[in-house]
């Protein structure tokens, strides 16, 4: 039998594209409205206040980190695999459910708006252990659709494809690669002891410098001394600091308040915000206030408290977060029982290790 010969390909004919375009545009019409009766759809990245956490953020995975640093990545794989019907220890809970709740409160005012966080599991588990972090969000409820699964590998690149506004892990060197990304992160510490917190009311507590503003401030007590610092303060009052990592998620909460406000439900609005901040209100406060108003933004209460510790004012205000970039401030957080996040930016940060250590998958 003679070989065929081979087959001329022809260019489209005129129209083909115009033909094509209609079917296309009828898929993603159908997908774009493609909603279960049972679970509410998750909004678009763009459009929504993307919260990612990691696994080791959300759960307790501590049995699991000591599987991997003392036997290895193999043996982590099977442990995970063997148990994965047994969901895993609740972690940043209270959080995430506050999320959830303002999220309802959104969808019932506004049932066609896209304005609502979404949560992105991000993590460097392999994918095998995906099984057992889907079951452990269906056995808790969580409303927890878009994973981001990366076998070892750092899972900060897909932050910002992921429209990140809030990156939070256990994983401190993983957040330090997301702050030099120019993407608002925190590693997240666990309470020392269970305190109750709100369940229809996020909160969410700041530090000013280095937090919502630049380290411009901390940089001039350390350098001079507190008086210069005062000084410093009060000659420059009306100029604005610069914005700090976190200024931008401080931005997302306050445009969803704003959704509550222009509905009159600014005294019941589900989200309120604090600045907790070392600074001296009557020294250098006017400064951090009229920062804030030069950017449009605000925070529900500001409690200055002129180097006080800051645990007792938490332990009253029940945070279901609160960020700050000094370790000890961190520290009596978690005394006070509340999940404090460490922001590592800024003038108060500790020289970066050259060698890194062994990480575990589940290290985030």
């Amino acid at each position: 039998m003679e070989p065929e010969e081979p087959r001329e390909l022809r260019e489209p004919g005129p129209g083909a594209e115009t033909a094509a375009a209609p079917r296309w545009e009828e898929a993603k019409t159908f997908y774009d409205n493609l909603t279960s009766k049972k679970k509410p759809k998750s909004p678009k990245p763009q459009n929504a206040v993307t919260i990612a956490v990691s696994s080791r953020a959300l759960f307790r995975m501590d049995e699991e980190q000591r599987i991997y640093m003392e036997q290895g990545v193999e043996e982590y794989v099977r442990y995970q695999l063997e148990h994965e019907n047994e969901p895993f220890s609740p972690g940043a809970f209270p959080f995430v459910k506050a999320l959830e709740a303002v999220n309802k409160r959104l969808r019932e005012l506004y049932p066609e708006s896209e304005d609502l966080f979404d949560i992105v599991l991000v993590t460097n588990n392999h994918a095998q252990v995906g099984v057992r972090l889907i079951n452990s969000i269906n056995h808790y409820d969580l409303f927890i659709e878009r994973f981001c699964m990366t076998g070892g590998n750092s899972p900060i690149c897909y932050l910002k494809a992921y429209h990140t506004n809030l990156y939070l892990s256990a994983d401190a060197e993983k957040v330090q690669e997301a702050i030099d990304e120019g993407i608002a992160a925190a590693t997240i510490f666990s309470p020392s002891r269970d305190v109750a917190v709100s369940q229809s009311q996020l909160r969410v507590a700041f530090d000013g410098d280095a937090v919502l503003f630049s380290d411009e401030s901390e940089r001039i007590v350390k350098a001079h001394g507190l008086d210069s610092f005062f000084e410093h303060e009060k000659a420059h009052e009306n100029k604005p600091l610069a914005q700090g990592p976190l200024k931008g998620f401080l931005e997302a909460l306050g445009r969803l308040q704003k959704k509550f406000y222009s509905k009159g439900l600014r005294l019941e609005c589900p989200i309120r915000t604090y600045l907790v901040t070392a600074r001296s209100a009557a020294s250098s406060g006017a400064r951090a206030l009229k920062t804030l108003r030069s950017w449009g933004l605000e925070t529900d209460e500001a409690l200055f408290l002129a180097g006080a510790p800051k645990g007792p004012l938490l332990e009253k205000i029940r945070p279901h977060i609160f960020f700050d970039d000094q370790m000890f401030h961190v520290a009596g957080a978690q005394e006070m029982g509340t999940v404090a996040a460490h922001v590592p930016y800024g003038v108060a940060q500790t020289p970066r290790r050259t060698t890194p250590t062994k990480q575990a998958p589940s290290a985030q």
